[in-house]
């Protein structure tokens, strides 16, 4: 029987933090096999990457000390 979006994304965050993270890598792979190749996936990552750094060079975006970003995950963690 089909299900609607809204039900399975319901469904999906009933799961444990595990099977949510599997699930999510096996969608994310799925979406890859149909588009770029391994090399143009490598490529755009660098782009982005490289976008990003340009960013923080240029002050447009302010980046986030690590501790702090830890601290924050453990703190929803809890």
């Amino acid at each position: 029987m089909a299900h609607s979006l809204p039900e399975i994304e319901k469904d999906a965050l009933r799961l444990s933090v595990e099977d949510r993270a599997r699930l999510a890598i096996r969608l994310l792979s799925s979406l890859e096999e149909t588009t770029e190749s391994p090399e143009e996936i490598e490529k755009l990552w660098i782009a982005e990457a490289e976008r990003r750094f340009q960013e923080l060079r240029e002050g447009v975006v302010q980046g986030i000390p690590a501790r702090e970003v830890f601290a924050e995950l453990r703190t929803k963690r809890s």
